[in-house]
């Protein structure tokens, strides 16, 4: 579906979701709300700059087909595009890492490099950020 199909009263997260409705295993989707309706809560308020996005169930269990879906709902609402992907990354130090990016870049290797070297860059920069909190007697846990 291409942004062109959209109703003009409609967003792209809204019809997203009522097509990850018709197409999810019930259960599956309840999980999905109970995960994406505070973030979509949050983004429609405007207060998004501080919340933690970390896209897991608290006390249950999330598949990772529902945290996939959870991730593309957010990623919906925030661009407003239809044509996001999540793409899996093999990153040297950290193992593999699944991000959300475009269609285009999904489809360009060499961008998904570029992508993996910044996720690395910044692992090192952590490693480096911890190692310095733990000899200062700092918490480490960021």
């Amino acid at each position: 579906m291409s942004e062109s199909e959209i109703p003009p009263e409609g967003r792209a997260v809204d019809v997203y979701l009522d097509l990850l409705r018709v197409r999810m295993d019930t259960e599956d989707y309840r999980l999905l709300l109970h995960v994406v309706e505070p973030v979509l809560q949050a983004i429609e308020e405007h207060r998004l700059s501080g919340m933690d996005l970390a896209l897991d169930g608290g006390d249950e269990e999330l598949p990772q087909e529902v945290r996939d879906e959870a991730a593309l709902v957010i990623a919906t609402a925030v661009t407003g595009r239809l044509d996001n992907e999540v793409v899996e990354l093999e990153v040297d130090d950290t193992g593999p890492v699944r991000v959300v990016t475009d269609a285009a870049t999904a489809a360009d290797p060499s961008r998904l490099d570029e992508i993996a070297g910044y996720i690395r860059d910044r692992h090192r920069q952590n490693e480096e950020l911890r190692g310095i909190a733990e000899a200062s007697g700092l918490p480490t846990d960021f």
